[in-house]
């Protein structure tokens, strides 16, 4: 009884009530709890402490009578699914006590407990009995349950399958029909006859996409599995759901596929309808004073661009959109102590026939010392006297593989990095201080991710990534660099792995289905090693753990930000010498990190989605394979998470 709660309470003496049906309830004694070692069960610890404690932080204990009836339902619901389906609650009332509250009292005729008999299938051609009692899971003896029968069979279709329909029904058999029939009932046992009607195999016929007012027919259509002509697939959709989602401008919430079956001919039409999202972001901040003079940020991101129609005056609204590509350019400023400019541009489909991504991306940087050390004030000048400027080029390629499956992407990227200093120190940099450093890599990372089908807040699937990221072993092949300094030409070879899952917990609530805890695992796994025992490691591309996540001014060198929510950045396990300032002499190059997450949705809009969440966290990190520094262990915070689409930040 959910909806029906009984309120909190906290005595040394229960009040004994007594029901007007009879008292047949008895409660476990401390002494049957001790020699029945309940203190090892948390349902008996619960039950024995009942009497005594109950304590409802969330919930109402107001009576409704509306709930109440449905919990009455519930109550027989239970019971069916326990095997006693002639169970019936005979009388109920509600009567106050002595001090002003309601008391709710049901009396239930339990009846007979009843159990599976023998299950005959009838109409089955495609599949045999064998097959079908194995993916149905009930045998004879096994507790009577009517709703885990039609479960099974698919009577009520399930975005997880494994059913009896969710098999005819990929593989095309739209028009399958399934239902059960008890054909014998003897003392406790019933039998059954399962009889099936499975049809023909249905193929699409037209598929039509509406609601999309920007985004153009074709980058809809591309991510469709419903294909006319093709056999019908209930995976299919879910599918397509899936991809829809993941594109970032299309309100997953709201995505419908209307299925129009036709019988006469064995096709079915489907109108998927879309609702349509800005997922455009623009970031706007300045100011001035202080004697660094003006600063500020200028960024924008659209993520459903067209290049080919940029020549195009008509289409720009305020740029040209609706080919699903995705621009990005920021500018930020700090006066002479930093400066940067980042441009990135990502064709999902290059060439328009596969799924093959095309990524180039570039940033420059500029970081200044601007501190007079002799007077202790903002100096512009100094700024042109010791600074370190970086270049970053980066071109990718991705492709989507078709084994093991479809959920996997093979990418392949290239970086080039370029560091300029002048009189700028940098810590790990073995002393170098003036000159260039460049950095060449070539990074390689195969991915499967199943999650969604929302990409804000996954319900279901999985997103793993592993990759590794190499630099030539220049020492090795006899290429010297002309200066003392190993890192000149950095060299390295790094390896990284990420996993994520997410399972659903209980059943979904609300009026759209969509209120269910999620839980997320996860774990990641980081090393950098070297290909010449006689050089130190790469400072290049290490591992920083701790603080919020995010990139700061020290991140000079390609540093994975680990986030550690709630602490310093770490260079010890010691919490107390750790510095708060971000600055470590040296980052980590192996680490590990495990993630256990209770997740709780509160709002699932595509303008802001909004959820709690609860989590243990443990992080393990070193310098070498010998030498692993064990960092804060484990914690337990509640965090409300709050993700905004479409918000337009300006601060002048």
């Amino acid at each position: 009884m959910k909806g029906t709660k009984e309120m909190s309470r906290a005595t040394l003496f229960p009040a004994k009530v007594l029901s007007p049906y009879g008292d047949t309830s008895k409660n476990l004694t401390f002494k049957q709890y001790l020699k029945d070692y309940g203190f090892l069960s948390l349902t008996k610890t619960k039950e024995v402490l009942d009497p005594y404690l109950r304590f409802k932080m969330f919930s109402s204990a107001k009576f409704n009578e509306n709930k109440y009836a449905d919990d009455k339902e519930k109550v027989l619901d239970y019971y069916y699914s326990q095997g006693f389906r002639d169970a019936v609650i005979v009388a109920d009332t509600q009567f106050y006590d002595v001090k002003g509250n309601i008391n709710v009292d049901i009396k239930v005729k339990e009846g007979r407990k009843y159990y599976f008999g023998d299950i005959a299938w009838r109409g089955n051609t495609k599949y045999g009995d064998s097959t079908l009692n194995y993916l149905l899971g009930i045998k004879k003896g096994d507790v009577y349950n009517l709703e885990l029968l039609n479960k099974r069979l698919g009577k009520q279709l399930s975005m997880e399958g494994g059913d009896i329909s969710s098999l005819y029904m990929d593989d095309g058999y739209l028009f399958f029909r399934v239902d059960p029939v008890e054909t014998a009932v003897y003392s406790d046992t019933i039998d059954f006859e399962v009889r099936m009607t499975e049809g023909p195999q249905a193929v699409y016929g037209n598929i039509t996409v509406s609601g999309n007012d920007k985004t153009k027919d074709y980058v809809i259509r591309r991510e469709l599995r419903t294909v006319p002509g093709e056999k019908f697939s209930r995976q299919d959709i879910i599918r397509t759901q899936r991809e829809l989602g993941q594109l970032g401008f299309i309100n997953a919430e709201k995505i419908n596929p209307n299925v129009v079956p036709n019988a006469e001919n064995g096709t079915v039409d489907i109108n998927w309808e879309i609702e349509e999202k800005s997922a455009d972001q623009l970031e706007l901040s300045a100011g001035f004073g202080g004697g660094i003079g003006l600063t500020g940020t200028l960024g924008v991101t659209f993520n459903n661009f067209s290049i080919k129609n940029i020549t195009k005056k008509s289409t720009w609204d305020p740029l040209p959109s609706g080919d699903g590509q995705k621009l990005s350019a920021r500018i930020q400023s700090n006066g002479k102590a930093f400066r940067s400019y980042n441009f990135s541009f990502t064709e999902p489909w290059l060439g328009g026939k596969k799924r093959n991504s095309f990524t180039i991306g570039y940033s420059n940087t500029k970081y200044a010392n601007t501190y007079d050390g002799s007077t202790g004030l903002y100096c512009k000048k100094c700024g042109d006297t010791s600074y370190v400027k970086t270049n970053n080029f980066s071109i990718s390629l991705g492709k989507q593989l078709k084994w093991p499956d479809d959920y996997f992407n093979l990418i392949y990227a290239l970086n080039v990095q370029q560091y300029k200093l002048k009189n700028y120190n940098i810590n790990g940099l073995g002393g170098l201080n003036n000159g260039t450093s460049t950095n060449i890599s070539l990074k390689i990372a195969l991915l499967r991710n199943s999650a969604g089908p929302n990409p804000i807040f996954p319900t279901s699937g999985s997103n793993f990534m592993l990759s590794t990221q190499f630099t030539l072993p220049y020492s090795l092949l006899g290429i010297k660099t002309g200066d003392a300094s190993q890192f000149k030409l950095p060299e390295f070879h790094k390896w990284r792995f990420d996993g994520e899952w997410y399972v659903p917990i209980g059943r979904p609530k609300g009026t759209e289905k969509n209120k269910q805890f999620i839980l997320k695992a996860a774990a990641k796994f980081g090393f950098i090693g070297r290909y010449n025992k006689d050089l130190e490691i790469s400072p290049f591309e290490r591992f920083q753990l701790g603080d919020a996540g995010m990139s700061n001014n020290f991140a000079l060198l390609g540093y994975d930000i680990i986030a550690h929510r709630g602490y310093p950045v770490y260079s010890s396990s010691n919490p107390k010498i750790n510095p708060d300032n971000g600055t470590t002499e040296q980052k980590f190059s192996i680490f590990n990190k495990y993630t256990l997450e209770l997740r709780y949705p509160f709002s699932t809009n595509a303008s802001s989605t909004i959820y709690g969440l609860a989590f243990l966290k443990q992080q393990m990190a070193g310098i070498t394979l010998k030498n692993i520094i064990h960092l804060n262990y484990v914690v337990l915070p509640v965090l409300v998470c709050v993700s905004f689409t479409n918000v337009w930040f300006v601060r002048i």
